[in-house]
């Protein structure tokens, strides 16, 4: 098989798979997930902690343009119908960390920031490394109840962190936007118990379903529980742990946001706002391995566990922590609506986009991606064989 349609292929089996394993969701809904709050939820709750960004910033210089998609480039109509289609708002492609197509649309800019949504799984599941480095954490294996003692007598009591990285603690979990009962929109309108942290409040509430490790179930809850496991165990803010760790050092562009529960605590699973370089050099930073200043900030191996599959989704991929697996060369953080940041360390290559899709998850539009990722790794490789000849 061409490699080059090894991604293709992956996700076309990963759709086929959803549909046979959860008939009664969407087929999508394996892979691109609602986040937990509903839009009724965002619309109420707009407190922000920012994110903030240090005097110095990593450049992301411009590098030869992928001619194919350059105009009149026998490719730029195909692009030019990717980004309307698809409603692209942001498209940026680097390569060896330098800027090789980026383009905008519906209003969006190289200065405005953008949700994240689910793409924040994957930079909490980070900071869980960092703070592993810093020695906050001592390892995934690690109960969560040690961190977050208000879990005690729940469904938690057997989960470590490990589970929550990868969804399997097993504890019940309704992610339906369309549900009025289901926990999405419950989270944001239940009462919260006096003095305790309000994602704390609802999660010990909810019944175990599974032992833990034994089932992959999709919770964005849980990523909010990993925030507060890191907030606890590092007694900072997530936003100041992020800027302090990352943001500054690593020299992200712009502040982002975070967005906060009605106890101030950021919502870890996702809404994290940011600019569309500065998702690009988040994943510029995660291919590097972490480094800054030539050390890295993780411990070894963190990213080569975290990119790999850890719990077999479909045949050939799966999902890591608070990463998803495609293929054997390649990983994404994904959001709904949308988002993505795709790293193939093997061409040394990281795609950030932001979109505006009407709905939440579509297999449709997964395919389109993956087509248009098969184009560009297509002349990706052209220009990289030619290389070799010469």
């Amino acid at each position: 098989m061409n490699k080059t349609n090894n991604f293709l292929v992956s996700i076309t089996i990963a759709l086929l798979f959803a549909m046979i394993i959860a008939p009664s969701s969407s087929p999508a809904q394996i892979i691109t997930n609602h986040d937990s709050i509903s839009k009724k939820a965002s619309k109420r709750n707009k407190e922000e902690r920012e994110v903030l960004k240090g005097k110095k910033v990593h450049k992301l210089p411009l590098g030869n343009p992928i001619a194919a998609f350059s105009k009149g480039g026998e490719k730029e109509k195909e692009l030019r119908d990717f980004i309307t289609e698809q409603k692209v708002a942001g498209l940026l492609i680097l390569q060896d960390g330098k800027i090789r197509l980026e383009r905008y649309a519906l209003g969006h800019s190289e200065s405005k920031r953008w949700p994240s949504l689910s793409v924040a799984k994957s930079v909490t599941s980070t900071l869980v490394g960092i703070a592993i480095k810093d020695g906050y954490i001592k390892s995934v294996d690690d109960y969560v109840t040690y961190y977050i003692p208000d879990l005690k007598g729940s469904a938690y009591d057997s989960v470590k962190i490990r589970h929550l990285l990868t969804m399997t603690a097993g504890v019940r979990w309704n992610e339906s936007y369309t549900d009025p009962d289901g926990d999405i929109a419950r989270f944001s309108t239940d009462p919260i118990d006096p003095g305790i942290n309000a994602i704390v409040s609802y999660m010990r509430r909810l019944p175990a379903v599974a032992e833990p490790g034994k089932k992959f179930l999709y919770s964005t809850g849980e990523t909010h529980l990993l925030g507060v496991l890191v907030s606890a165990a590092t007694h900072q803010t997530l936003s100041h742990y992020l800027s302090l760790k990352i943001w500054k050092p690593y020299g992200m562009e712009q502040n982002a946001t975070w967005t906060l529960d009605r106890t101030g605590q950021e919502l870890a699973g996702c809404c994290l706002q940011m600019t569309l370089r500065d998702f690009a050099r988040f994943g510029q930073f995660v291919l590097e391995d972490g480094r800054i200043d030539g050390k890295s900030i993780v411990p070894s191996n963190w990213f080569k566990t975290a990119t790999h599959i850890q719990v077999p989704l479909w045949p050939g991929g799966g999902y890591g922590y608070g990463w998803w697996i495609f293929d054997s060369r390649s990983f994404d953080a994904l959001g709904i609506y949308g988002q993505r940041i795709h790293i193939d360390p093997s061409r040394r290559l990281v795609i950030a986009v932001n979109s505006a899709w009407p709905e939440a998850d579509s297999n449709d539009r997964q395919l389109a991606f993956a087509r248009f990722l098969t184009s560009v790794i297509n002349e990706i490789d052209k220009k990289e064989k030619g290389k070799q000849k010469n």
